[in-house]
């Protein structure tokens, strides 16, 4: 059994000291590349400052006989290109089962570690792969002379993942996030669709029939597959102070529903999503920064709240405590982004501007 207080001892000697907290950097949009590509390698200076996160992936997506290259290309990529403030490097590894993975962490902890932000791990299935990790990480610091140390995100893709997915939340101080893996998990769980991500038209609840006719006019309402899963992984991140994320949505050209999925996602207490196509970064971008209309609304039961003791009247409804800290997690989230968004500052000391005036009037 492991002490509390050595939690936050380096697993190895030279190592660099755990975090305590997890930095809350914006990561909307979880943008995926394969480096092996080079019409795909070539795009990423263009991506830089246009989304939060640029990751390069070695796994599922790069077929055997291009691992070696996708390694190489992502140590390219990193030596290369200046990510600036603004926008992350991730990488997801190929799986801890795999004769790839191993080359996989000592090449790039060792080559390019300064530049690597987060580690995604997938098919976590529990916090034993975890403690894997992050030994292993800890040895290629020290190794590599790092001064700070490289963080891991999960990826749940597995039914054995999820019945642990509190113990990996809390497996390591390096757990930076979780992110949902529908495809390999609907495998897993044997469910029979073979969507990557969102609805199924088939699971659905019909309204009760009129006068007990059967047969008559019944709406349907499709169901969202992923609730109970999203919604269990969401409070796992937030019992451990990190970061829940909406996976993949395969559906490139529906848009429409790609929003919808996403937008569930954000109101449950994700944070962002992977992004697989340029279409989804502006719908990622929209989706996962507060509306103005909300941040306005927000600082209006802020002033009116007061000491944040008691209740008011606001526009009919009733405002409590409970309101309150409703509206400062909207708060915090738009100071953060906007803090490296100008345009989205401006946007929300706008409409708050255009609420004060309609108030006053």
């Amino acid at each position: 059994m492991r002490s509390a207080k050595d939690f936050f001892t380096p697993l190895a000697v030279g190592a660099p000291a755990p975090v305590r907290e997890v930095p809350a950097r914006p990561s909307r949009m979880i943008h995926f590349f394969d480096p092996s590509n080079p019409r795909m390698a070539a795009k990423v200076p263009q991506l830089v400052g246009t989304v939060d996160v640029l990751l390069g992936n070695l796994e599922d997506a790069v077929k055997a006989e291009n691992k070696d290259a996708a390694r190489a290309g992502l140590v390219e990529i990193a030596r290369a290109t200046d990510f600036g403030e603004h926008t992350q490097l991730w990488t997801r590894i190929n799986s801890l089962d795999s004769p790839w993975v191993l080359d996989d962490l000592t090449t790039l902890v060792t080559e390019v570690g300064d530049r690597l932000d987060v580690i995604m791990v997938p098919k976590v299935q529990g916090p034993e792969d975890i403690h894997y990790v992050d030994r292993l990480l800890a040895q290629l610091e020290a190794k590599a002379g790092l001064t700070r140390p490289i963080l891991v995100h999960a990826i749940l893709e597995t039914a054995r993942g999820v019945a642990n997915v509190e113990a990996i939340a809390g497996a390591s101080p390096r757990m930076q996030g979780i992110s949902l893996g529908p495809a390999d998990l609907a495998a897993d769980r044997r469910m029979k669709t073979t969507r990557v991500g969102g609805g199924h038209p088939g699971y659905l609840v019909r309204v009760d029939p009129v006068d007990g006719d059967i047969t008559g006019a019944r709406p349907t309402f499709q169901q969202d597959l992923w609730h109970y899963t999203i919604a269990r992984m969401v409070d796992a991140c937030a019992m451990h102070g990190i970061f829940p994320y909406y996976g993949p949505f395969g559906d490139i050209a529906d848009v429409v529903a790609c929003e919808d999925q996403f937008r569930n996602a954000f109101l449950l207490g994700c944070v962002g999503t992977w992004t697989l196509h340029p279409a989804q970064i502006a719908i990622a971008k929209t989706v996962f920064s507060p509306s103005a209309q909300d941040v306005a609304h927000a600082r209006r039961v802020k002033e009116a709240m007061g000491d944040g003791t008691g209740a008011v009247m606001l526009d009919g409804k009733m405002e409590d405590d409970a309101s309150l800290k409703q509206c400062l997690v909207i708060l915090e989230l738009a100071d953060r982004l906007s803090a490296n968004d100008p345009g989205l500052a401006e946007l929300y000391a706008g409409a708050t501007r255009t609420t004060d005036a309609g108030a006053n009037a």
